[in-house]
């Protein structure tokens, strides 16, 4: 039987309303770091959250009100677990500040911040009824492959979760906070060192220190990227590990080598990515307006034979089939 990756979940909707502020105080020392909280909310404090624990990351995402928190030298000096904390709102915005620094908190960039250090943050909801919402990623000190004098300089520094590395940063974690149960519990080593090698890539972009990383994160970083690219370009039909590595200034050979030791090829990524998006779309109510054949140049796929036989290779059974079970149910 497959084990699915571990996930922690709590609501304060199953306590009585009085207890629910103290019992999230408790969930955020015990998650994160002991912090000093205040609240207009505290008489009913409507949260929940969601942590998945990779091994050495830690992610979570945290429903809430308006809140205050800070983090003070004396809670430091009782509790200090020496974490590095990125944090992303999703929905709602507020300031964050980190000794002589601030920045403001939304849902475009990631704000760093340092638990040993003292810091403090307010956040308030776009729209008064509407909760707060944020994705947060801890990392023990010692995991991060970065001196700790550079990585001071993006104390309570927004890193931009659009573009570049944040980007594809952000996308892995929304992710995979959001289908933790795509992943068996087999795969949580591996998705742990993607997400250390992809925040450190991220940082030290932001740092422009790349050339400090060591040579095993910036090849992570590298396949991120690739992967990443190819997602993005699966429609085109023209898609080949040629295009990929002319699109990456790399040569073909030097490509191949970067998904050495991996598992996969660059043409079996290509060709898994294609039959997975075609597989879900099958089964979309929304989409059976399309015929099968169309539904498989969406992803690329020009010869409808071709197309078929990959298809049944890779799930057992037919695209028409599968259409055909996925409206059965």
């Amino acid at each position: 039987m497959t084990v699915i990756l571990a996930v922690a979940s709590v609501d304060t909707a199953w306590l009585p309303p009085a207890e629910r502020f103290d019992f999230w105080q408790d969930v955020v020392a015990r998650e994160s770091a002991a912090a000093r909280i205040s609240t207009p909310h505290a008489g009913d404090f409507a949260a929940s959250a969601r942590a998945v624990d990779l091994g050495v990351v830690r992610l979570g995402v945290w429903r809430y009100p308006s809140l205050e928190l800070s983090r003070t030298p004396r809670l430091i000096h009782s509790s200090d677990p020496e974490l590095y904390q990125l944090v992303l709102p999703l929905k709602g915005h507020g300031v964050v500040s980190q000794q002589r620094w601030s920045g403001r908190l939304d849902p475009s960039g990631f704000a760093f911040i340092d638990t040993v250090r003292p810091h403090g943050s307010r956040q308030v909801p776009d729209r008064a009824a509407d909760p707060l919402e944020t994705l947060t990623v801890l990392v023990p000190h010692r995991a991060l492959p970065l001196p700790p004098r550079r990585v001071a300089a993006l104390l309570a520094a927004k890193i931009p979760a659009g573009t570049g590395m944040g980007a594809l940063l952000a996308t892995f974690l929304r992710r995979l906070v959001a289908h933790p149960e795509q992943y068996d519990a087999s795969d949580a080593p591996r998705l742990d060192r993607i997400a250390l090698d992809l925040i450190a890539g991220t940082l030290a972009r932001h740092l422009e220190a790349e050339r400090e990383l060591p040579v095993e994160v910036r090849v992570t970083g590298l396949q991120a990227r690739v992967e990443a690219w190819i997602r993005q370009n699966l429609a085109d039909p023209g898609l080949t590990p040629t295009v990929v590595a002319e699109a990456h200034h790399l040569s073909v050979r030097a490509l191949h080598r970067l998904f050495d030791g991996t598992g996969t090829t660059v043409a079996a990524l290509i060709r898994t990515a294609r039959l997975d998006g075609c597989f879900r779309d099958l089964a979309d109510p929304g989409l059976r307006h399309l015929a099968v054949h169309q539904v498989a140049a969406r992803w690329g796929f020009r010869d409808r034979a071709h197309f078929s036989r990959a298809f049944r290779a890779a799930y057992g059974f037919s695209p028409r089939e599968h259409r055909a079970r996925s409206i059965r149910t």
